[in-house]
Formats: C-alpha cells, sequence, structure tokens
C-alpha cells in the first residue's frame, strides 16, 4: 500500500515538474484549453498541464524588420530600388497570436507593398530631399493595416534610394548647371554693386571742386611707381573748358585796348 501511495505521489510530482513553465519579463504566453484561448500568462513560473492546456509565447520586444530592396516607379515614371527597416512591437499578445498566422512574415509582406505604393505616390525630387516625408507616411500606412494584428509600428526608416545610371548622371549634369546659375547671379549681384558705388564715387567728385583733379593726379602717381608703364594722359574736360574761358577773357581784353 506504501508502495503504491509513493508511487502515485511520484508521478504527481513528475507531472507538476513537467507542467513548469518559465515566461521571462519581455514575453506573454498566449493560453488554450483544449483549443480555446483563455488568457494571457504574465512572466514568471506558470504550470502549463499537459494534455489540456497549451500555450504559446509572444515577444514584446521591439524587432527590427529589414525589408529588402523594391523596384518601384516614381509618379514621374523613374525606376528606383528603395529598401528600408521597420522597428515595431507587439502591443497585444493575444491579437499577434488569434488573428494573424506569422506576424513577422505578414509585416515584411505589408511593408514591401505599401512601400512601392508609396514612392509610387511622389516624385524624385520629393522623394531625395523629403526622405523623412515619405518614411512617416509608410509608417502611419503600416501601423492602421497591423493595428488589428496587435501590433504598434515605432518607426520606418528609408536606407538607399538607388538610381539607374543615366539618371544618375542627368542629376549630376543638373547639379552643376544649377552651382554655375547660382555663380552667375552672385557675380551679377557683385557688379551691381560696384557700379552703384562707383557713381556714388562719380557724383562726389563731380560736386566737389578740384576733387577730380587730385583724384587724377593720384592715379598718376601710383602708375609712376612702375617704370615699364606707358602712361597715357588724358586732359580732363574741365580743364580745356578753364583754358576756353581763359582765352576769351584775354581776347575781349585785346579788343578794348584796340579801341
Amino acid at each position: 500500500m506504501t508502495n503504491i501511495i509513493y508511487t502515485i505521489l511520484g508521478i504527481i510530482v513528475f507531472i507538476v515538474l513537467i507542467s513548469i513553465r518559465q515566461i521571462n519579463q519581455y514575453e506573454n504566453g498566449v493560453r488554450f484549453r483544449l483549443g480555446k484561448y483563455v488568457g494571457i500568462m504574465k512572466p514568471g513560473w506558470r504550470l502549463v498541464w499537459p494534455i489540456f492546456y497549451f500555450y504559446k509565447k509572444v515577444d514584446l520586444r521591439v524587432k527590427a524588420v529589414d525589408v529588402p530592396n523594391q523596384e518601384a516607379i516614381t509618379k514621374d515614371n523613374i525606376s528606383v530600388s528603395v529598401n528600408a527597416v521597420i522597428y515595431y512591437k507587439v502591443r497585444e499578445a493575444d491579437k499577434a497570436v488569434l488573428e494573424v498566422e506569422d506576424f513577422y512574415y505578414a509585416i515584411s509582406q505589408l511593408a514591401q507593398t505599401t512601400m512601392r505604393n508609396a514612392v509610387g505616390q511622389v516624385d524624385l525630387d520629393e522623394l531625395l530631399s523629403q526622405r523623412d516625408r515619405v518614411s512617416e507616411n509608410i509608417r502611419s500606412i503600416i501601423d492602421k493595416a497591423s493595428d488589428p494584428w496587435g501590433i504598434k509600428v515605432d518607426n520606418v526608416e528609408l536606407k538607399d534610394i538607388t538610381l539607374p545610371e543615366e539618371m544618375k548622371r542627368v542629376i549630376g549634369k543638373q547639379a552643376e548647371a544649377e552651382r554655375e546659375k547660382r555663380a552667375i547671379i552672385i557675380k551679377a549681384e557683385g557688379e551691381v554693386i560696384a557700379a552703384e558705388n562707383l557713381a556714388k564715387a562719380a557724383r562726389t567728385l563731380s560736386e566737389a571742386k578740384g576733387a577730380l583733379h587730385l583724384r587724377t593726379l593720384q592715379s598718376i602717381n601710383d602708375i609712376s611707381s612702375d617704370k615699364s608703364n606707358t602712361i597715357v594722359f588724358a586732359v580732363p574736360l574741365e580743364i580745356l573748358r578753364a583754358f576756353e574761358a581763359l582765352g576769351k577773357k584775354f581776347s575781349g581784353e585785346n579788343k578794348s585796348e584796340d579801341k
């Protein structure tokens, strides 16, 4: 009789030991009884009786899904190759098990189709210059579509955008033309400023008596320091007019004396 009791106790202890399951801190367990969902198992040691109960662990940590290169056509009909990485986590373990067969595979496929559609809605310039906005658009679409699966999409990052070689050359020529355009504009603006300053200087010299003569003498002095220079001196119009006035004055005096 005693041996039978020990045997029964041993069997009970053995069944209890093999029924102990450990749920880690970063996990939840989805419990089933005879195939029917009965609840969530929190972290710690839990009893899962064999035959009658079954459970499935779900990792609640943030996961990264590397979306492979996807060939897509932009809104302006340019073929590009785009890849991305998606960061998401399971928010409700029961939905992740009950509502979708393999949520990891489902998220990857959903991301690929969404990324192709999002790229097709923007121009190439917008895709290259506003990558963050395109990424946020993809994230919001995937997050909304995966919400029934109990999944929260935290972030989507577009990693690489590969262009055809001929398009790279076109963009390079466009950038070069843009730089030349800016250089011409800056040069023209500098010439306008220089012309305005020269006009101000000319007005100042013309309004001040003798200023033009002093500036001419200063220029001659600067040039004469180099003996190899040949100076062609142009007489200012004011000097010629002064000589003309003096000549008229002397001729008038001579006529008065003859009378």
